[in-house]
């Protein structure tokens, strides 16, 4: 396994920064494009991109706040939360650079041409638009946020959709929940996880607060088995 920073050209001009984690070998393999929270691609999201290296798969993560205050953030830093607003703006600004690390990774001698989304609180819109309209083969969220500003765009989506919160997330209130509840039902390609007792932000084994390691174990096998569905050639 071998991982480094690299500049990914912007479509729309300029260029940002992505951390790039490439697994050992030839083979063609499919990847995940991590969507960081709002705390930016700090040691807990490289530390995952180092973990589906290993596990076989290409790992991207790149800087989506380029455009503001670019970089990691500490959770308590107060430049936060208004470099991730207007949330709905700077989420659809995102989507360009998703594409455009998508483009960059599909590059790589070591790609198949497939590629799952995978986003965390802040990123986790990107789990329905990326397989929506971004390109992607397949989304992937846990404590999102946001989100029932994006339920719509699940309609007409065939590919792979898991989202998992915890029921204790005060970013995913009882009505987000509720929402998505019914859509197992009338799409086999959407799964739905809620677990008792969760905080938001349980991915995360730095913030040892909320952190879950039992949660994140499962989340990392729905992960990985979602990419073990991409294997082979587009």
């Amino acid at each position: 396994m071998t991982s480094r920073d690299i500049k990914v050209r912007s479509s729309g001009g300029g260029d940002f920064d992505c951390y790039l984690s490439i697994p050992a070998g030839s083979a063609k393999v499919p990847a995940v494009v991590l969507a960081s929270a709002i705390h930016g691609v700090d040691g807990d999201i490289r530390a995952l991109a180092d973990e589906f290296a290993a596990l076989g798969f290409i790992a991207a993560a790149p800087d989506l706040f380029w455009r503001s205050v670019p970089g990691p953030l500490a959770r308590d830093d107060p430049r936060s939360k208004p470099r991730g607003q207007p949330r709905l703006e700077k989420i659809k600004a995102g989507e360009a650079d998703m594409m455009d690390t998508l483009a960059e990774v599909r590059r790589l001698p070591q790609s198949n041409g497939r590629a799952m989304t995978m986003g965390f609180c802040y990123g986790g819109p990107y789990a329905i638009l990326g397989p929506a309209r971004l390109g992607y083969d397949a989304g992937m969220g846990c404590h999102s946020t946001q989100m029932k500003d994006y339920i719509g765009e699940l309609t007409g989506v065939k590919k792979p959709v898991c989202l998992i919160w915890g029921d204790q997330d005060v970013m995913a209130p009882a009505e987000v929940l509720d929402a998505y509840r019914p859509v197992p039902a009338r799409m086999k390609n959407f799964e739905l996880h809620v677990f008792p007792g969760i905080l938001h932000g349980y991915m995360m084994r730095s913030h040892k607060d909320v952190f879950d390691a039992k949660t994140r174990d499962f989340s990392m096998a729905r992960a990985r088995a979602i990419l073990e569905g991409l294997r082979g050639t587009a």
